[in-house]
C-alpha cells in the first residue's frame, strides 16, 4: 500500500512528486536581498532530499518602501531574475518544484531602517513588533503597489519559478480586510466588499501579468484570534472570494502575528501540542474548491500522514522538520524513517530569523551551511582509533560523526545515561521534546556499532592505554557560583531544582545572569512545587536570550502565577539571616557600586552558566601532539588539524562544547561536527 505522503499531486498545471512541502519562510541567507549561493544551496539540499515543493522568500518584498525587516528577499529589482533562474534550474534538476511568497510588509517593518521611508499601512496604526507609527496608504500608493506585485510576479515567472504565493497574514494585504486594522472611511474601508477591494485588485493585477496557467496561491489567516479580528466564518468567506478571483491554492494560517504572544500561537514552539490548527485547515479545504496546504508544528510523519489520509490537507508543510533533516522524504522512501533527525520544536530557527540573524537548526550544524558542512558525511581516507570522553550533546555528535567517517570509536560517560545537561532541560514539560536530540544520536550510534560505556569515569591513564589516534574531550561543565563574593555554599543552582535534587518551598529568589532558558525553566519548576517566586536579573528585560516564539509561554506563566520581577540588579553575596537568607544586590546604574537592594527569603537559586570540567583535558595535554590546540583556519576550512609541535605526543587532542565554555546546544553540535567531519 502506497504511503499517502508519497502519492503524487496535481496543482493546476504542476505535478508534484509527493505531498510534502516546505512552506514559505525567510532563513536570512540572502545577500543584499538576492537568493545567492548560500540561499540556493539550502533549498537545493531539500530538493535533493526528496521534497515535492520548496517555497523561498518568506515575505519577499515587491516595493521599495516595503523595507525588509528580517533579511527579506527583494523581488522589486530585475537583478533578482538571474538568481531565481539558477536556483529554480537546480531545484528542478533534483525533481522538486519551487515557488516564492510575495508581500508588501505594510506596517510590519521599521521607520528607522533601510532607506528610512515612512511605513505605510491600511490606516495610521502603531505596530507593536517593530514599533512603527504608520501613515495611511493613499489611493495612488495602492495603484503603485498593485503594479509592483504584478511586476514582481512576472520576475518570478521569468526566473523559472513554478508559482507565487501572496502573503496575507500580518502584512499589508490582509490589513485591508481585517476589521481590527482597517479604519478607513473611503472606498477601501467599511463592509467586507470594500475591505477586500485592494487585495482583489492585487490578485487581478498579478493574474493579468502572469497569465492563466501560472500558479498563484495565497497564505492567509483564516481566523485572527484577536479582539476585533477576523472570525473563522469571515475568513472562510474571504477564502471563497479570493478563489473566485483566481487563487489556485490556500496555505492556511490561524492567528495573528502583531505581538510576540500571537506569533507563538501561529508558530507553536516546543511544549505546545502537535498540529493545533489542523482542524481549521480541514474546514477550509471542505469549503473551497482549490488545494489546501498548512504548516504549524507538524513535525512527525504520523501527523503529516494523518492530515493527508483523512483529507484535511492536500499538501502538508513540514518546514521546521526540513531544517532538522532536509532528507526527510528520501529516508521515508528508503524505508529509513527511523533515521530521520527529529524536529524538536526548539524554534532556534525562527528566533534567529526574527533577530535578523541567519536561521539555524538547534541540532543540525549543516542547515544553512551547506556550502561548508555536508549533510551526508563522507568516509575518511584512513581509519583511526578515536576516544570520546563525555556523552552529552557535544560528545554524542562527535562520536556520531567520527563513526560515520568510518573510525573506530569508544565513548566514555560518567553518568548512568547519555545526554548530559540536556537531560535536565528535557525534564521540564515545556522542553521535554529536547530529549529527541539525545535519542536520535544514541540510535545512530547503535546503528553504527558504537557502544557508549556508561557509569565510567575515564581517567588519563585509561585513555592512554587505549593508544588512540584522536581524543575528543566533551566533559561539559558544572554550575558556576564563583561570581558571588560570599555565600556560594548557601545557594542552590538551577540544576538542583530541575533535577529534583532539592525542592525549595516558601519564598524563593531566582537570580538569573544567564538570560536563556535554564533560569526560566527553574521558575516553572518552582511554581509547580508551590513556591512564592521572585526573579531577579542584571538585564533590563526578562529572558534576554530567549527569542520571540519561545518567550511568550514563559511570560504567560510569570504573569499568571504572580512572579515578581526585579531587573537591573546584580547579586553580589548571600548570607544567613536567622533561619533565612539575605541576598544583597548592587545595580550597574549606581556608579559607586554601593549596595542597592536586599531581599530576605527562604531560598536563593542562581543561574550563571557553567564552568568547564577540564581536569582530564589538562591531564592529557602533555601527551598529545598538538597540545590541545585547534587551529581556527583549518577548522573553518574543514581541513584536518595539524599534528602539532609535540614530537613525543601520541595522539591529537581536542576539547569541545561546554568543556570549553558555557554556550548553547547548537554551539555544542557545531563544535563537534565541523571538527570531526575533517578527522
Amino acid at each position: 500500500m502506497t504511503d499517502p505522503l508519497l502519492t503524487p499531486f496535481r496543482l493546476k498545471t504542476l505535478t508534484l512528486r509527493n505531498r510534502v512541502v516546505s512552506t514559505s519562510h525567510e532563513p536570512g541567507y540572502g545577500v543584499h536581498g538576492m537568493p545567492a549561493d548560500r540561499y540556493r544551496a539550502y533549498h537545493v539540499e531539500k530538493a535533493r532530499g526528496g521534497i515535492a515543493l520548496t517555497m523561498i522568500g518568506g515575505g519577499a518584498v515587491v516595493s521599495p518602501d516595503a523595507t525588509p525587516s528580517f533579511a527579506n528577499l527583494r523581488m522589486d529589482s530585475d537583478d533578482v531574475v538571474p538568481w531565481l533562474r539558477r536556483l529554480s534550474d537546480e531545484v528542478h534538476a533534483e525533481g522538486a518544484a519551487v515557488m516564492t511568497q510575495l508581500t508588501h510588509l505594510g506596517h510590519r517593518t521599521s521607520n528607522h531602517s533601510g532607506d528610512w521611508l515612512p511605513v505605510l499601512s491600511v490606516s495610521a496604526v502603531r505596530e507593536p513588533a517593530h514599533r512603527a507609527f504608520t501613515r495611511e496608504a493613499e489611493p495612488h500608493d495602492l495603484r503603485r503597489i498593485a503594479a509592483d506585485f504584478a511586476s514582481a510576479a512576472l520576475r518570478c515567472q521569468d526566473g523559472g519559478l513554478d508559482g507565487v504565493e501572496l502573503m496575507a497574514y500580518g502584512h499589508l494585504l490582509d490589513s485591508f480586510w481585517s476589521p481590527a486594522m482597517n479604519r478607513r472611511t473611503d472606498g477601501y474601508g467599511g463592509d467586507l466588499d470594500a475591505r477586500m477591494r485592494f487585495p482583489l485588485e492585487v490578485i487581478a493585477a498579478v493574474r493579468e501579468a502572469v497569465g492563466s496557467d501560472f500558479v498563484v496561491g495565497i497564505r492567509m489567516a483564516v481566523e485572527e484570534r484577536r479582539p476585533g479580528g477576523l472570525t473563522a466564518e469571515e475568513g472562510l468567506e474571504i477564502a471563497r472570494r479570493v478563489v473566485d478571483a483566481g487563487i489556485d491554492f490556500i496555505s492556511v494560517i490561524r492567528g495573528h502575528i502583531s505581538t510576540e504572544n500571537g506569533l507563538s500561537h501561529v508558530i507553536p514552539p516546543m511544549g505546545e501540542r502537535s498540529a493545533p490548527h489542523l482542524t481549521l485547515a480541514g474546514a477550509v479545504r471542505a469549503h473551497v474548491g482549490v488545494p489546501v496546504m498548512h504548516a504549524a508544528r507538524i513535525a512527525d510523519l504520523a501527523t503529516a500522514r494523518y492530515a493527508i489520509a483523512e483529507g484535511l490537507l492536500d499538501l502538508v508543510g513540514m518546514t521546521r522538520a526540513h531544517l532538522a533533516d532536509p532528507h526527510l522524504v528520501r529516508k521515508l522512501q528508503a524505508g529509513e524513517a527511523d533515521r530521520i533527525r527529529p524536529c524538536v520544536g526548539a524554534s532556534a530557527c525562527i528566533d534567529a530569523a526574527y533577530l535578523g540573524e541567519p536561521a539555524h537548526c538547534v541540532h543540525n550544524a549543516s542547515t544553512g551551511r551547506e556550502l561548508q558542512l555536508p549533510h551526508r558525511i563522507p568516509p575518511a581516507p584512513a581509519v583511526k582509533r578515536a576516544v570520546v570522553v563525555g556523552a552529552g550533546v557535544a560528545g554524542l555528535e562527535a562520536a556520531r560523526v567520527l563513526a560515520e567517517r568510518g573510525h573506530d570509536v569508544t565513548v566514555f560517560e560518567a553518568a548512568d545515561q547519555p545526554g548530559g545537561q540536556l537531560l535536565l532541560a528535557a525534564k521540564t514539560p515545556r522542553r521535554r521534546d529536547l530529549a529527541g536530540i539525545v535519542d536520535w544520536r544514541v540510535a545512530e550510534l547503535r546503528r553504527l556499532g558504537v557502544a557508549v560505556k556508561l557509569n565510567h569515569y575515564a581517567e588519563a591513564r585509561e585513555v592512554l592505554e587505549l593508544e588512540p589516534d584522536v581524543v575528543v574531550v566533551a566533559t561539559g561543565g558544572t554550575p558556576d557560583t564563583r561570581f558571588l563574593d560570599a555565600g556560594a555554599n548557601l545557594v542552590h543552582d538551577t540544576w538542583d531544582v530541575l533535577s529534583g535534587a532539592v525542592r525549595p518551598s516558601g519564598s524563593v529568589l531566582v537570580y538569573d545572569d544567564h538570560g536563556g532558558h535554564p533560569g526560566l525553566d527553574a521558575v516553572d519548576a518552582l511554581l509547580d512545587a508551590g513556591a512564592d517566586v521572585e526573579w531577579v536579573s542584571p538585564e533590563r528585560t526578562i529572558g534576554v536570550e530567549v527569542g520571540s516564539v519561545n518567550a511568550p509561554p514563559y511570560l504567560r506563566r510569570f504573569t499568571g502565577d504572580g512572579v515578581r520581577v526585579t531587573l537591573l540588579h546584580r547579586l553580589t553575596r548571600v548570607e544567613r539571616d536567622g533561619s533565612r537568607l539575605r541576598a544583597v544586590f548592587t545595580s550597574d546604574l549606581a556608579d559607586t557600586g554601593a549596595e542597592t537592594l536586599t531581599r530576605v527569603v527562604d531560598h536563593v537559586v542562581v543561574e550563571h552558566g557553567t564552568l568547564p570540567n577540564a581536569d582530564l583535558y589538562h591531564d592529557l595535554v602533555p601527551h598529545s601532539t598538538n597540545l590541545g590546540e585547534i587551529t581556527v583556519a583549518e577548522l573553518l576550512a574543514r581541513r584536518e588539524q595539524p599534528a602539532g609541535p609535540n614530537a613525543d605526543g601520541a595522539f591529537r587532542l581536542y576539547r569541545i562544547g561546554d568543556a570549553v565554555s558555557s554556550r548553547s546546544i547548537h554551539s555544542a553540535v557545531l563544535d563537534a561536527f565541523r571538527l570531526c567531519v575533517a578527522v
